[in-house]
């Protein structure tokens, strides 16, 4: 069947670009809905799949993790459960319908936060003084909130936030962003599952697939020159786009 390689593949390079660059969404997307998922069940059963990936990487940083200036660890724990419980909610009130149009926009903005996540970064980077704590929990929530609404482009927003918090450490950056997301993706999944739009043989294929693809895939992946992996990554979700709109 074409369906099953379809899942396993793009979960086993999903999970491989996640653990090096990130990116992993523009392929578990697309490959569930061309398989014949509905939009909002596909969202949901590959963020399912991803999951494992942000638990490894943020026991992987456990020793560097440092919440950004303005907001405590416990802070960062509730807005981070808090915003993805609202973007998941926010998911599983869409219709599919609806979705289906807004998705090539996700996947767009995505790609453009990725492409040009280097200059966001150092932009954001400039703010070294940090922001007002009503101002850092606020940003906070918008992100997760995005992130569990739609998770694509979500470790560029995160890492461009901390950054604009006054975060210099880039471990530190790498380990909350880890953590975030991985809080953030773990509630949302509860609320999908309860909600009834995951559909659980598809996750957990790609669940496996994407965890062996961050542990061995990550290797080959490494080998390439950063600019030729972005910016394939930048052609792949061009195309992914450019796919749902064409089938709109």
């Amino acid at each position: 069947m074409f369906g099953t390689p379809l899942l396993l593949a793009a979960a086993f390079v999903a999970g491989a670009l996640n653990a090096v660059a990130g990116g992993g969404s523009f392929l578990t997307l697309p490959a569930l809905v061309f398989t014949g998922v509905p939009p909002v069940v596909a969202n949901a059963t590959g963020t399912v799949a991803l999951l494992p990936g942000y638990m490894a990487g943020a026991w992987g940083f456990r020793e560097d993790m440092q919440p950004p200036p303005g907001l405590s660890m416990r802070a960062v724990v509730a807005l981070s459960l808090a915003g993805g419980s609202a973007g998941a909610a926010l998911l599983l009130v869409t219709p599919d319908a609806t979705f289906r149009k807004v998705v090539p926009w996700l996947l767009l903005a995505a790609t453009a936060l990725f492409a040009f996540g280097p200059q966001l970064r150092q932009w954001a980077g400039s703010g070294r003084h940090g922001a007002a704590p009503w101002k850092a929990s606020l940003g906070m929530l918008a992100v997760a909130a995005y992130g569990g609404y739609f998770n694509g482009g979500l470790g560029i927003l995160l890492l461009a936030l901390f950054g604009l918090l006054g975060q210099t450490r880039l471990n530190a950056m790498n380990g909350m962003k880890n953590l975030v997301s991985a809080l953030l993706t773990a509630i949302a999944v509860a609320i999908y599952a309860a909600g009834g739009i995951v559909l659980w043989p598809q996750a957990l294929l790609m669940m496996v697939a994407a965890t062996l693809g961050g542990y061995g895939g990550a290797r080959a992946a490494r080998r390439l020159p950063a600019p030729v992996l972005r910016w394939g990554i930048v052609a792949t979700g061009l195309v992914m786009a450019g796919l749902f709109l064409w089938k709109q």
